[in-house]
């Protein structure tokens, strides 16, 4: 089940106003470029942003999420209507034989167990032609990012338009040996509504996620670490093998 702020509509609205720096999109921009690639498959796609970039330069464009409010966003996005979106998890994906798959964001980490994250994988290798290539980002434990998630460093007021004030920020609920969980709150000067949403995240090392590819049928070409989050996240490159 996705976290509230993706299925609860009035949560998914906020997402792109309170993120609008999507500055973590360049390097698979580039990526798509790179390989020449003239189909992807954007998994975990939430509201569109990615997909609908992509297919603003003529690229074709599955979108794959399980959160409805995150896809009617995205559906009424300019460009929307020249992407395949898909309501659901990877594995239920129609038959597809794309360039390039990607996980932006998060979309690596919301895997908690092992079963989940390999039938994704999987799924991403069934969709992909052979020698294409799956691209994603997870953040290193070694950076313990999570040390930052605190009200005093998150604690924002923003004005968001058709929305009114909106205040925000994350705390801490859990940290376990490779999973953290947090809770976001919201509150709305409109009418005073405060409204949570609880996630976790797998923080996967290295090795653990290169061991999870091999076994997946996949071959890591390489491991860079993402240009405006230098030293926090690992961004893996991986072809699919024969």
């Amino acid at each position: 089940m996705p976290d509230r702020a993706f299925i609860e509509p009035r949560l998914a609205e906020l997402y792109d106003p309170l993120d609008p720096d999507r500055g973590d999109l360049d390097v698979y921009a580039a990526l798509v470029d790179k390989f020449g690639a003239r189909s992807v498959l954007d998994i975990g796609c939430g509201t569109g942003t990615f997909a609908c970039l992509l297919a603003g330069r003529g690229i074709a464009v599955t979108g794959v999420d399980p959160a409805a409010a995150s896809l009617d966003l995205a559906r009424g996005k300019p460009g929307a209507d020249r992407v395949r979106w898909v309501l659901g998890q990877a594995g239920d994906l129609p038959p597809l034989q794309v360039d390039l798959a990607t996980m932006t964001g998060n979309v690596a980490q919301v895997f908690l167990t092992d079963e989940e994250w390999t039938a994704t994988l999987l799924a991403a290798r069934a969709a992909l032609r052979p020698g294409g290539r799956l691209v994603f980002e997870t953040r290193d434990p070694a950076a313990r990012g999570w040390r930052e998630w605190t009200r005093e460093r998150s604690d924002e007021h923003t004005v968001v338009p058709g929305v009114g004030g909106v205040r925000t920020w994350v705390e801490l609920t859990g940290v376990g040996d490779d999973l953290v969980s947090f809770r976001w709150t919201y509150v709305f000067d409109a009418d005073g509504a405060v409204l949570t949403s609880d996630s976790t995240l797998r923080f996967r090392t290295r090795a653990e996620v290169t061991a999870s590819l091999v076994a997946a049928g996949y071959v890591v070409d390489e491991v860079r670490g993402a240009p405006d989050r230098p030293g926090r996240e690992m961004v893996f490159v991986a072809r699919r093998g024969a």
